[in-house]
């Protein structure tokens, strides 16, 4: 699209005009055509031109994103103010040391401090007027929360009740949560206890339908949100034929309101852009509240009563649980209990009358749906969808390329900007697999970047860390790219050797009184036993150590 900008460049001035655009120029598309009496009204609340206007209507018909809404700039003009750097210093502070005060300053106090700074550097102070827009161009919010205090700012912008979440119709509000699943899940190999898994859900409020769900090991985070969220809106037919499922799962579209508690994962800049590109509203619980996200609350509940009667559970409480022991008799690895995850929500609760609805949440998602006025909407690219959402960083693009966790990358397609980009640009990437990452050009279009070096192995962000972490406990100040993955193939090869000694002597197999010494130099590892007839086997050098497979598909 001509004059398109991605989101992720705009300045936090620039994206708030955008989002106040969208909430005037959605109406017109939906409404059809504009008439000139429409177009002037559109104008005046948004202080431009009709023509403006009506470009706009086509660049949101066009593509119905917040960011086709971006102003895209034309150079300087008569109504720019430009700001010595100095000035623009001075004035941010006294902006923070002066006015963001509790004792609630005037302006005029700021101008007057303002200006004797700027005296006092010999530096053209700023007019009035440009100090009074600096703080016109603030969060209302976070001012009132500066000045007043955090409960005047809660009280002021912050929807009180329930009231404002009262949903009639499928898709008008959404909540996800996470829980640990009270279920010891097995691996798939030796059948050996791993831990409890995370279990990240959604809810369609008005229906009860379970939009989608993202189970795993790894804490909650801004991928799993992102998982989650990526197979509560794109339709399902894949991804249950993957898991060999005969099931209808219709739930799939693009909320008009995400509701969620104030975990760091659901305030990442990822989610928060991500959600206002594609036309989805945030609204958090208040803080100590969690009878505001009662309908995921007790979904959690009930699916969790379920989970109860499987093997290897551990109950809800130390009470419950007596002297069962869950570790003698887990059985489900994360890929099955995955599947009876979808077979008691979609084959189980969907059909179950709920007590709320007198009505199984799959006939309420099916009557909702007949009266909403308009289709559901879906993103117009699923990948592109999915990418959006991911965990993101900054990075210059420097002559060898992108650097992060460690790693080097590069693609010819960076060669346009190698050693020339002065900015930090928009690297986004997935932590189960750091094989790659994905660089957004300015256009908005992702490039997957992969390794430098094309012979490591796909690592995990948590395998790492943890490399990190022992390398420099080894006192080894610089983390070498090569180092770093031998120390993480080094790891998964304990873990194997630890794996398989535990099943040897539960099986009976190896005596208890054996002696395994580990050895690690040089990148080798020497597994030495006390077995007669047995002689010191060295294994192969960890850099031909086959590494665990890594899910790279969103």
């Amino acid at each position: 699209m001509k004059n398109r900008r991605s989101w992720h460049s705009a300045s936090k001035a620039e994206w708030k005009e955008a989002c106040r655009r969208e909430a005037i120029i959605r109406p017109l598309v939906v409404e059809g055509s504009v008439s000139n009496a429409r177009a002037d009204q559109a104008a005046k609340e948004l202080g431009v031109s009709r023509s403006l206007v009506y470009r706009l209507v086509a660049r949101y018909r066009q593509r119905a994103q917040t960011s086709s809404l971006l102003s895209v700039p034309r150079g300087r003009t008569e109504r720019t103010q430009w700001l010595d750097k100095e000035v623009e210093t001075l004035v941010r502070s006294a902006v923070e040391r002066i006015y963001l005060q509790r004792e609630q300053p005037r302006v005029s106090d700021l101008f007057r401090a303002i200006k004797a700074d700027c005296q006092r550097f010999g530096l053209k102070p700023p007019s009035y007027n440009t100090v009074h827009a600096r703080l016109l161009s603030l969060d209302p919010k976070e001012v009132t929360r500066r000045r007043i205090g955090a409960s005047a700012a809660r009280q002021r912008f912050t929807p009180v009740g329930t009231s404002s979440l009262q949903p009639t119709l499928p898709l008008e509000v959404v909540q996800i949560d996470h829980t640990l699943v009270d279920v010891l899940v097995v691996d798939e190999l030796e059948r050996l206890p791993l831990g409890r898994p995370w279990l990240t859900l959604a809810i369609d409020v008005a229906s009860r339908m379970v939009t989608g769900f993202y189970v795993s090991l790894d804490a909650p985070s801004t991928l799993s949100v992102a998982l989650a969220l990526t197979q509560a809106v794109l339709p399902k037919d894949i991804w249950l034929g993957d898991r060999e499922l005969e099931m209808a799962w219709p739930a799939c579209g693009l909320p008009e309101l995400l509701h969620l508690d104030n975990a760091p994962e659901f305030k990442s800049e990822a989610l928060e852009r991500g959600t206002r590109e594609y036309g989805i509203n945030l609204l958090y619980r208040p803080i100590g509240r969690p009878h505001f996200g009662g309908h995921i609350e007790r979904l959690i509940g009930t699916v969790m009563g379920a989970v109860h009667l499987l093997p290897g559970t551990t109950f809800a409480s130390v009470t419950k649980k007596g002297s069962y022991r869950p570790e003698k008799t887990a059985s489900l690895t994360l890929l099955e209990l995955e599947r009876w995850l979808a077979l008691e929500i979609v084959g189980v609760y969907h059909h179950t009358v709920h007590s709320a609805l007198h009505q199984t949440p799959a006939t309420a998602w099916q009557h909702g749906l007949a009266q909403r006025p308009r289709p559901v909407r879906q993103p117009q690219d699923r990948e592109r969808f999915f990418l959006d959402f991911l965990p993101v960083e900054r990075r210059q693009i420097r002559r060898d390329g992108i650097r992060l966790f460690h790693l080097h990358y590069w693609h010819n397609v960076l060669s346009p900007r190698a050693g020339r980009s002065k900015t930090r640009e928009l690297i986004k990437y997935d932590p189960r697999n750091l094989s790659r990452v994905y660089w957004q050009d300015q256009q908005g279009n992702y490039w997957p970047i992969p390794y430098r070096n094309l012979a490591l192995p796909p690592i995990s962000l948590w395998e790492h860390d943890e490399a990190v972490r022992r390398l420099k406990a080894e006192s080894q100040r610089e983390v070498d790219e090569n180092k770093l993955v031998a120390m993480v193939l080094q790891q998964r090869r304990l873990v194997e050797e630890a794996r398989t000694k535990t099943a040897r002597r539960r099986r009976g197999r190896q005596p208890p009184d054996d002696q395994c010494n580990l050895e690690a130099d040089t990148g080798r590892l020497r597994v030495t036993t006390a077995q007669p007839n047995e002689q010191d086997s060295e294994i192969e050098e960890l850099k031909e150590v086959a590494p665990f497979p890594v899910d790279i598909d969103p």
